[in-house]
């Protein structure tokens, strides 16, 4: 299966008020008044009752990477990677930290830095008997780069694809560079499930219009997505709610939950700067206050885990966050705690 004819692009026309030009808005960027992450005009999608609906038939043939597998037969561990910007031995050291205590890695595609191209990201990974799961967004590539970068990622050793449609740029970040979003996230789930990969999709509990958010998921379900990669949020109560409510719409695949871990104040603001992340700002405090952070951010991330994998519909956890401000390696092994300790707990059960 080769060539742009393979792919079968979901036929509509963007919000011509959204700046990202989606299709299957809102994003999980929105704020909290509703208005659009990019240049707070209201957002198209903001006042939604019901999600829009995929009218795109049945997806593309799925294949079955190890995490899906995993993520059926009991709780799975995915770990986001944070590296140093194009630096090789620096991905590499990190890869194997994270990656002998996880089920995969998550790799993320960050707006105010970029790093190797996606395909070289996934080899070199694989290629340290890490099992990447790689980010692809819609920020900064046409459908035919998409395209070629989803044909890639097949060949190159990536266990999964993680669709989004990408943050905008913050202010002042590369102005002079055009922000594309030909696609959305969900339009981008259909292309990969049609090139035979795994797909991943994110969705944002609690950001508005929370109402919608579980029947979102379920639509980005119908456009083939394997698994759901959740933002954090603010208590377990919310999770148990949005997890139910997406079970009783229809939504069946496996649900990982978001686990913050942070042991030092940068760490934290780091994560609590992200759209559509909400982190408890009391646990925070306790955190990065106390006579040990590191133990203590440890201890919360391992509680929270433990919190989470209780409730009925969930499948694992991702690990994200900078983990330590101290740098990439020492964040690396705080990550690797974490994960090493949560499988003691779930062991013990």
């Amino acid at each position: 299966m080769t060539g742009p004819r393979l792919f079968v692009e979901y036929p509509a026309r963007p919000d011509p008020d959204c700046p990202k030009r989606m299709v299957f808005g809102p994003c999980g960027g929105i704020r909290d008044d509703r208005s659009c992450e990019i240049d707070a005009r209201p957002c198209p999608f903001g006042h939604n009752t019901q999600p829009v609906q995929w009218q795109g038939g049945q997806p593309g043939r799925n294949s079955a990477g190890e995490l899906l597998r995993a993520a059926e037969a009991g709780p799975v561990i995915l770990t986001d990677l944070s590296v140093a910007a194009f630096d090789r031995g620096n991905l590499e050291e990190v890869a194997k930290i994270v990656g002998a205590s996880s089920d995969s890695v998550l790799v993320g595609e960050h707006q105010n830095r970029p790093d190797f191209p996606p395909t070289v990201m996934a080899q070199m990974i694989a290629g340290v008997g890490g099992r990447p799961w790689i980010t692809l967004t819609c920020r900064d590539r046409n459908r035919v780069v998409l395209e070629q970068e989803l044909m890639g990622l097949r060949q190159a050793g990536a266990d999964g694809v993680f669709c989004v449609t990408g943050d905008g740029r913050a202010q002042g970040v590369r102005p002079d560079v055009t922000q594309v979003f030909d696609l959305d996230g969900t339009r981008l789930t259909a292309l990969a499930a049609q090139a035979g990969l795994s797909v991943g999709v994110p969705e944002a509990p609690q950001a508005e219009p929370t109402a919608i958010r579980p029947g979102r998921l379920l639509q980005k379900q119908r456009a083939g997505a394997g698994l759901a990669v959740l933002n954090h949020v603010g208590t377990v109560a919310a999770l148990r709610e949005f997890v139910s409510t997406a079970r009783a719409a229809g939504v069946t695949i496996p649900i990982i939950a978001g686990v913050a871990v942070y042991t030092d104040e940068r760490s934290a603001r780091v994560l609590a700067a992200f759209p559509g992340l909400h982190l408890d700002p009391t646990e925070i405090a306790r955190v990065v206050t106390s006579d040990d952070p590191r133990s203590m951010g440890i201890e919360t991330a391992v509680q929270e885990a433990a919190d989470l994998l209780s409730v009925p519909g969930v499948a694992g956890v991702n690990l994200s966050g900078l983990a330590s401000g101290s740098g990439e390696i020492p964040a690396a092994h705080v990550k690797a705690e974490v994960a090493e300790r949560i499988r003691e707990r779930m062991s013990a059960r």
